[in-house]
């Protein structure tokens, strides 16, 4: 019976639905995470009698014709790359993009890496890096008599130095801009790769034409909506139910056939 094999497919589906959901929920304040969705897409069907297919020699057509689907599988899991709250930490060293945007991260093997992390801290050589101690690109060094940072909206890093009343300029963060963020490929520690589907990175200047701005003493929360997450998790619960009681009803129904002829 086709049934069975057309909702497992569902169960299968729900199963992913279920697994993106848990993980929105477990990355909740992760910062700058950016929340997750299944897109499902049909089987292929049967053709029994195709939609328009002439019925008579007289030219009549059929109008609906018989369809017969095999089910559902997983599409997509997309990510939803809207804005996250600012949260302030008063932090320095704390940096959230207001906007669209990358920080570009060198990692350990010399490649780059995307991230909207912006929880940064000094290196032993004074050197801007993640938590991991990756170097954040350009390079950018505080002088060891450092006594003050601070990081305008365009991403000017000055210091004021023991002995010096004057900020004097140490670096600039760039961001970068793909075509399509949501071809980046999420490697985890909040780093993204570029792919053939993200298309090139396009650096530039905070706050110039189509990049975010930089907020120093603040970081960007997680996008993920609690209430929603509930929302869709017991609607996947639902899908999954009724998808393994019609496996229930289909055995049934061949129980039942079997059994006629006993």
């Amino acid at each position: 019976m086709r049934a069975l094999s057309i909702a497992s497919t569902g169960m299968l589906a729900q199963q992913t639905n279920v697994e993106v959901i848990a993980n929105n929920l477990a990355n909740m304040n992760t910062t700058a995470y950016k929340q997750q969705r299944a897109e499902f897409t049909d089987l292929l069907y049967q053709n029994i009698q195709t939609p328009g297919s002439q019925t008579s020699d007289q030219g009549t057509y059929a109008p609906n014709g018989i369809q017969l689907g095999a089910g559902v599988r997983t599409a997509a899991v997309y990510r939803v790359t809207t804005q996250g709250d600012l949260k302030s930490t008063g932090n320095p060293y704390d940096v959230a993009i207001q906007g669209a945007g990358f920080f570009r991260v060198q990692q350990a093997d010399g490649t780059d890496a995307y991230s909207r992390s912006g929880n940064f801290s000094l290196s032993p050589q004074g050197q801007l890096v993640t938590q991991d101690g990756l170097v954040i690109q350009p390079g950018i060094a505080i002088p060891q008599n450092t006594l003050s940072v601070t990081i305008n909206s365009a991403g000017q890093v000055n210091a004021t130095v023991a002995g010096n009343t004057t900020p004097q300029t140490v670096g600039q963060l760039e961001l970068t801009r793909f075509p399509n963020e949501a071809g980046l490929n999420a490697v985890g520690n909040n780093l993204y790769l570029e792919t053939p589907g993200s298309g090139s990175p396009q650096a530039g200047v905070p706050g110039s034409t189509g990049y975010g701005t930089i907020q120093q003493g603040f970081l960007e929360t997680s996008n993920v909506n609690s209430v929603d997450e509930i929302t869709s998790l017991i609607t996947a619960q639902r899908a999954y139910e009724m998808n393994s009681k019609v496996v229930s009803a289909a055995d049934q129904m061949l129980q039942k056939t079997a059994n006629l002829g006993s």
